[in-house]
Parts: structure tokens; sequence; C-alpha cells
């Protein structure tokens, strides 16, 4: 089980992570957090959540390059994309939002083992907030980096002395604990 998802009881999954690991996951998910911005101006929830389902987006997209890869336009046609957004994006924060704040607290709620680690165990919902929040992780490292598919190769080859280096190897560690996730969730 170390380091790769595995079937857990109930049609979840597991993984042995350890204190290294464990940090490195809050690290990036709390990153994502800040990325993707707070709740609201205040980082509180709505206090009316009927007035928010009528609240309007954004119309334009993000100009980080990183949230703009994470909040895509949904069509080619500008005009389109721009009311889609604005009735979307909303929505589409905060959830993204939820999956992270999930892994966080799941990383939270691990109780360190003798040797530091800790088995992450997940439920099915979990394991769907996990994938997700995975996935966007990529997504944003993989921008940071200016990866493209073409490239991919190229990061197994990178000197030690390459400052992207520390975070190719994230990159592709997360791809890995992504794919086995997906493996373990197949039916």
């Amino acid at each position: 089980m170390p380091g790769y998802f595995e079937t857990a009881a109930g049609g979840g999954a597991a993984v042995a992570l350890d204190e290294v690991e464990i940090s490195i996951l809050r690290s990036l998910a709390v990153q994502l957090l800040e990325l993707i911005g707070p709740a609201d101006a205040d980082g509180a929830e709505p206090a009316d959540p009927f007035a928010e389902l009528f609240a309007e987006g954004p119309t334009e997209p993000p100009q980080d390059p990183a949230l703009a890869r994470l909040f895509p336009d949904a069509y080619e046609e500008k005009a389109d994309s721009s009311e889609f957004r604005r009735y979307t994006e909303n929505d589409l924060r905060t959830r993204k939002r939820g999956d992270a704040l999930a892994v966080v607290r799941s990383l939270d709620a691990l109780t360190a083992g003798g040797d530091g680690g800790a088995v992450l165990t997940l439920d099915a919902e979990q394991a769907r907030r996990w994938l997700g929040t995975l996935n966007d992780l990529r997504l944003t490292m993989g921008t940071r980096l200016e990866i493209t598919e073409d490239e991919d190769n190229e990061l197994y080859r990178l000197p030690d002395s390459d400052p992207r280096k520390p975070l190719v190897m994230a990159y592709l560690w997360l791809g890995a604990l992504q794919e086995s996730l997906v493996e373990t969730l197949m039916p």
C-alpha cells in the first residue's frame, strides 16, 4: 500500500502516507485554497444560501493562467462563454474549495503511527473529493510549469540542478496518486 491507493472496505480507498507526504499534500491543498480564494470577501460562507443561488459570477476569465486553467471558457464564442461563466463559476469555485478543504481536513484527522506515517482511508464520497483536488493540483502545477502533453517525457530527464525539479517531482507523484485512486475506484 505505500504510496499508492488500494481498495478499502466498503468501496473506498486507502493509502499509507509518511509524515513528509502528509505535509506536502496538506501544503499543496492549502495553497490551492488560497489560489481559488475565499468563499466571499470576508472568507465566510454566505448568510443567505437562497440569495446565493441568484448571485451572478464573473463574466471574464481569470487573469492568472492557473486559475484560467481551473475555470476555462466553456465555449469558443466569447459572449456565450461569458454568459455561461456568469452562472456557473461561483458554484464551481465553491465545489473546488469544498473539495480542497475536505482533503485538508482528512489529512488533519490522521493519527500518526509509530513511524510517523498513517493510513488514510476514504469512503467513496471522500475519494471523489480527493480525485477532484488531485486533478486541480496537477492542472495548477502543470500550468505553472508550462507543461504540454508533448513535454511530459522531458520531465523525467531534468537535471537535479534545475529549480523546477522539486515541483516536477511533486507533479509526477500527484499523477501517480491520482492514477492509483482512479484505478482503485474502477469496478
